[in-house]
């Protein structure tokens, strides 16, 4: 799915199994952020054969965080050229919880090429900002791209919905106060880790509205 010119959905709408979306951006820097589980990359694989690219065009995968719906298919970029990006603390935390997460994914010794931290992030001609917005994991990050007023938030918040906090580093708090951060960015297009786009200005803000509304006396 196109969102404009250099920016594409591949977003997941099977109703039986549990994958993310992945976005792309064809700039002057390929990059993919969450390429998903192992086994339902085809997905990605055939939205990218769709323009005339595959995996081994991807110069960057940025992992919003380390849950294997997520992250599983960085095991697809282990024979490339293409570089992975995950938030430091995110990587402590796998470490802490899950020191053979590396040969869970199929990728022996898994250390990203980038550690990422928070704030501006330049990639050729883009500029991204990093965000850390913990509660749904320690290190999961959200992605903002000021120039496009694009954000895209992993499993932060979603359309009408909110990331969970019952996994192992999750936290109500922490995820309450991440969603506020982000809910000040300028935003048009909101690009959820699962589910649907939130596009529009007035709409991003109602769907944050209704998040504080609905959601966060449970958190």
């Amino acid at each position: 799915m196109k969102i404009f010119d250099g920016l594409h959905a591949f977003l997941w709408l099977s109703p039986t199994e549990n994958n993310c979306n992945a976005f792309f951006i064809n700039g002057e820097e390929r990059i993919l952020i969450d390429p998903g589980h192992y086994h339902l990359f085809g997905h990605v694989r055939d939205d990218l054969a769709k323009l005339s690219l595959s995996p081994d065009d991807i110069d960057l995968v940025i992992i919003t965080h380390g849950h294997p719906d997520h992250m599983e298919g960085v095991k697809i970029f282990a024979d490339t050229s293409s570089m992975i990006a995950m938030h430091a603390a995110e990587m402590d935390f796998i470490k802490k919880v899950a020191p053979h997460y590396g040969e869970a994914l199929g990728v022996s010794d898994f250390e990203p090429d980038i550690l990422l931290q928070e704030g501006d992030l330049k990639l050729g001609n883009l500029r991204f900002e990093v965000i850390q917005t913990p509660g749904h994991s320690p290190g999961s990050i959200c992605l903002y791209w000021p120039d496009k007023k694009v954000l895209f938030t992993g499993d932060v918040v979603f359309n009408q919905g909110i990331g969970r906090t019952d996994l192992p580093g999750g936290n109500g708090e922490e995820l309450k106060e991440s969603i506020k951060k982000i809910s000040l960015l300028d935003a048009e297009y909101l690009l959820p880790g699962h589910g649907d786009i939130v596009s529009g200005r007035e709409e991003i803000k109602a769907n944050f509205a209704n998040i504080e509304r609905n959601w966060f006396p449970y958190l």
